[in-house]
């Protein structure tokens, strides 16, 4: 069993050094169903593993001059005051629920990776070259709020808002991403420590192992194409978000109508917006241009 959560732990780095991001949707899992700690210990050791393994991602990334520190330090600080108190009030929230938060959580997650950005963005990037401070303050207090409270770093949270609000190219939003994540990782394992005990000695293993991965994900950052490796680990992302969903949730509740009868409903309405983007599609542009042309 060590061996395998070691094995795990490899792919948290690897997956932190090269997207910026998906550290704790991997720890929490890993720690939960491997180690066999409980929940709320799990999201604190989890919390420990991606702060640490964050700035041994983030050497790689700096040397490379892909990390922007003035927005990274400021969207940290406001993200440590939302994670502080999202820690706080773990301490008073069922484990399951949290589990349940966690497991909604990668879904959301797994959407925003799956989901392509439009064509006008690239324009965007361009034009602004820091985050506003509005946004930083709100975005910040957001996703550390989510850090703290289900033990999620946020990076697949702070990335696209780096990317998208920021206006910053995807390789400096996922730099500066691990910026953040180790900042308030450490502000929300500061609100969880009153309440839980870690085991250190598992912590320091898996860490290890983390680091190690990251080091070689930052290699391996900038030469694997982002959009191909973020399609297929948000694919990944959405097995485990329903594997964990299935085992805190009774049985009842998947043999229920209406469950299935939203989840159809959700996966007609998927299916439906990817075939009405496809049909908006630039492809689809060209074609109906040459078609009024020869006409």
């Amino acid at each position: 069993m060590t061996t395998l959560v070691v094995a795990a732990s490899l792919l948290v780095g690897v997956s932190l050094g090269v997207l910026g991001g998906g550290g704790s949707i991997l720890t929490v899992p890993i720690l939960v169903y491997l180690a066999g700690q409980d929940t709320k210990e799990a999201i604190a050791t989890s919390l420990f593993v991606v702060g640490v393994t964050s700035l041994a991602a983030l050497i790689p990334h700096a040397r490379a001059h892909r990390v922007r520190w003035r927005t990274g330090l400021l969207f940290g600080a406001f993200s440590m005051v939302g994670a502080y108190g999202g820690g706080r009030l773990a301490e008073y929230v069922p484990g399951t629920v949290l589990l349940v938060a966690f497991a909604l959580m990668m879904l959301a997650t797994a959407a925003a990776m799956l989901r392509k950005p439009r064509p006008g963005r690239e324009k965007a990037r361009r034009a602004h070259a820091e985050l506003p401070l509005k946004h930083i303050a709100v975005e910040g207090l957001v996703v550390g709020a989510v850090t703290g409270l289900v033990g999620s770093g946020g990076g697949f949270l702070v990335v696209p808002a780096l990317a998208i609000l920021g206006g910053l190219p995807m390789g400096i939003a996922v730099g500066t991403s691990l910026l953040v994540i180790a900042m308030k990782s450490f502000a929300g394992l500061a609100g969880h420590l009153s309440g839980v005990e870690i085991d250190w000695g598992l912590a320091l293993t898996v860490t290890a192992a983390a680091v190690a991965g990251s080091l070689v994900g930052g290699r391996l950052a900038g030469r694997i194409p982002q959009d191909a490796l973020r399609t297929a680990f948000g694919w990944f992302v959405v097995v485990m978000g329903v594997f964990v969903l299935a085992q805190q949730l009774d049985s009842a509740v998947w043999a229920h109508p209406a469950t299935w009868a939203v989840t159809g409903a959700v996966l007609a309405g998927a299916v439906a917006v990817r075939l009405r983007r496809m049909s908006r599609s630039p492809r689809s542009g060209r074609g109906t241009r040459e078609h009024a042309l020869r006409s």
